[in-house]
């Protein structure tokens, strides 16, 4: 195996202060495709005349994160696949790891580093195993191994952020493919920071109605629409109170966040697809 086997996938949104930093990570000999979801041509430019080995396209529209990587996986003509966040960046050991997992366990679907965020401690002793099974990894960093998704797909459309890479594990699982955690392999991941902090609170907003939207949408595809809705409705109701009581205390922010939540349960209860956009210029 060498690096020629892989393309890293990084789907991003005004993230240009911190994908810099992911790609350095990488190195220069890995190929790379930025999904570029807000249109930012100078942005393209920028990145494809600094780095050789990238290719950035232009989304046209806001496409989320299973949709953007979608497309990216699309235009992959390599064996394996590493879809990372552009708040991420990886240990100068991590690919040569995952390489040597996908060595030793070779009928891999999903290898995934162990979590290393700054929240979030280091593994503990009972967790420091190396290479182990598991049933579901997060979507900051994985690296997929193409053959294996024939059968299933890639991620859920219908998601435009959140629950996309769960629902894509629990889809793995049922077929019983298999999922490994890499405890040697170190990727940073600062977490919800991918974007410039001029919209932050345009993202809260989207967070928000999208994570309700989605964490619905999710449980209703798996369980069933009534499991769904018994399971969701005591934030629905809170986020009407809530939205109601920052009104009444003339909390703008708070009250619009509410807002966007009761929102995202709503559309999602009716059946409505995952519209919301952040309001960016």
């Amino acid at each position: 195996m060498s690096n020629k086997d892989i393309t890293v996938i990084i789907t991003s949104f005004k993230s240009e202060k911190k994908i810099l930093n992911c790609i350095n990570s990488l190195g220069e000999d890995l190929k790379i495709i930025v999904i570029e979801n807000s249109n930012d041509k100078k942005l393209k430019n920028k990145l494809e005349i600094k780095y050789t080995n990238l290719k950035c396209i232009l989304s046209n529209n806001n496409l989320g994160y299973a949709k953007g990587n979608n497309l990216g996986l699309s235009m992959v003509d390599t064996k394996y696949a590493l879809i990372i966040n552009p708040d991420a960046e990886v240990d100068n050991q991590a690919i040569n790891n995952f390489f040597l997992t996908a060595k030793n366990k070779p009928d891999f679907a999903i290898i995934a580093p162990f979590i290393q965020e700054a929240r979030i401690s280091e593994p503990s002793e009972k967790e420091n195993k190396g290479v182990y099974e598991v049933k579901s990894v997060k979507g900051f960093a994985m690296f997929l191994n193409l053959d294996q998704f024939k059968d299933i797909g890639f991620f859920d459309e219908n998601f435009f952020i959140y629950f996309e890479e769960i629902d894509l594990c629990k889809r793995i699982v049922q077929k019983k493919k298999k999922i490994f955690l890499d405890t040697n392999i170190k990727i940073k991941h600062a977490g919800g920071t991918s974007h410039e902090d001029s919209i932050n609170f345009e993202m809260e907003k989207s967070r928000n109605w999208h994570w309700m939207w989605s964490s619905f949408y999710f449980h209703k595809k798996h369980y069933g629409y009534t499991i769904a809705l018994l399971k969701i409705l005591p934030k629905f109701f809170s986020a009407i109170i809530k939205t109601i009581y920052f009104k009444i205390i003339s909390n703008n922010e708070k009250k619009e966040i509410y807002y966007c939540r009761f929102e995202g349960i709503l559309n999602s209860i009716l059946m409505r697809k995952s519209w919301y956009r952040p309001k960016i210029n």
